[in-house]
């Protein structure tokens, strides 16, 4: 019988790139077709063959609540109604904006945009601007969005500057881009004594979740903020994933790290498309129409998605929200680690908040070179019979996973038992 899924994915290829709008999409990363959805519903979603499967991707993170949540879903409806753009101020705007300097106490000003590398191109160029100097650090494996000057590899050494890691991208547009290793202390020290007057911003995912998730290790946030303050560059957290997916306060607040700018997304669209970034009112204030530094978007604060986004935010605030969801994140991190175990697999998994990683070495990973020594080959045989289990995770060895409220304890139990039976086949 022939699948849905395989015949919609051949005639996508006859009319889009790889027959995908972003390229992870394309399973070329664990082989096989692509699963085209249809319907999500709570913590679940169901292919065009009719098959469910428990989520664990959730649109890559915004859908902290689960599908189709029935409030979030009538707040898109009831404001749709009203009008679907206007390029003009909506008062839906103010009250994002108040939500988000509320909730995050290194945002005096925020700015909204349409998606998270807008957020991030913006920011940097923002830095860039207030600070006049042109290098940027960045750290290898972390994504910040498909700008030119972000899509940058490490260079040969330590102090020579990045080479474009696709192509498209002139070398001159990577050459003000320094990469280092994420997690390494002592190089970011002998970076900024070299070169700390010619910085204008170091850009981190402060918790790493686009190389799986990383968490960083003692002392380096710190480092980072101590550095940037003592240099005069711009320290930028790219929270444009964990923002409201790992506490109410982001990493930041998880962390007590106040940066100069932040970048946001996902959760703050709620499943729309939105994104946001802010910090230090000195900063944002050098922006137009107060500034020199140009940034515009004539969809940006778009009603329907920020009253998607809003309602999202509105949910999560409740007292406990996350406090129950790492538990229930833990609660599947900790099975999967005991099943791995028992099964004599070297696996092993991390959460932190919403957010899991599962890695297929002895220990979780610190940098974007320990996480590529992990054994893919055994993650793409885990990843096709979890899937045959009905149960989709992200699919690549490399991002992380999302659990979102809608997912219960029978849920979990349910994958945690899945993943043992997996596990076994793989040891056999």
């Amino acid at each position: 019988m022939t699948s849905r899924n395989d015949e919609l994915f051949e005639l996508s290829r006859n009319y889009i790139p790889g027959g995908v709008n972003s390229p992870v999409r394309a399973f070329r990363s664990v082989g096989g077709t692509p699963r085209f959805f249809t319907k999500g519903v709570g913590s679940r979603v169901w292919d065009a063959d009719g098959k469910q499967y428990l989520d664990y991707v959730g649109s890559w993170g915004p859908l902290i609540l689960g599908h189709a949540d029935a409030d979030v879903v009538r707040a898109v409806c009831d404001t749709a109604a009203l009008g679907l753009s206007f390029g003009a101020p909506t008062e839906l705007e103010l009250h994002m904006a108040r939500h988000l300097v509320e909730r995050m106490p290194s945002l005096e000003k925020v700015r909204l945009v349409s998606s998270g590398t807008e957020a991030t191109m913006s920011a940097i160029r923002l830095a860039r601007g207030f600070t006049g100097r042109a290098t940027l650090v960045k750290f290898e494996g972390c994504y910040h969005g498909h700008a030119d000057s972000l899509l940058v590899k490490a260079g040969s050494g330590l102090l020579t500057f990045g080479q474009p890691s696709s192509a498209g991208v002139p070398a001159d547009c990577s050459g003000h881009t320094l990469v280092l290793d994420y997690n390494d202390i002592d190089q970011v020290e002998r970076l900024f004594a070299e070169k700390g007057d010619e910085i204008a911003c170091v850009i981190v995912e402060p918790v790493a979740g686009n190389m799986n998730l990383i968490k960083p290790r003692p002392g380096f946030l710190e480092a980072l903020r101590a550095l940037c303050t003592r240099h005069g560059a711009v320290l930028i957290f790219d929270e444009v994933m964990t923002g409201f997916r790992v506490g109410l306060g982001g990493v930041q607040g998880l962390y007590g790290i106040r940066p100069d700018l932040t970048t946001l997304g996902k959760v703050i669209g709620g499943g729309l498309p939105v994104g946001a970034f802010g910090g230090r009112a000195d900063i944002m204030e050098r922006l137009a129409p107060l500034g020199p530094v140009y940034q515009a978007g004539t969809l940006s604060g778009n009603p329907v998605a920020v009253a998607a986004g809003l309602k999202t935010l509105e949910k999560i605030a409740v007292p406990g929200f996350f406090d129950a969801l790492t538990a229930r994140t833990r609660r599947l991190v900790d099975g999967f680690n005991a099943a791995a175990r028992d099964a004599g697999v070297l696996a092993c998994a991390d959460s932190v908040g919403g957010m899991f990683g599962v890695y297929f070495r002895a220990t979780p990973p610190g940098s974007y070179a320990e996480v590529m020594a992990s054994d893919k080959d055994a993650f793409n045989r885990f990843y096709h019979r979890m899937l045959l289990e009905g149960v989709y995770l992200a699919p690549s060895a490399f991002e992380a996973g999302f659990v979102s409220a809608a997912h219960s304890d029978a849920d979990i139990d349910a994958t945690v038992a899945a993943a043992a039976r997996c596990l076994d086949r793989l040891a056999a």
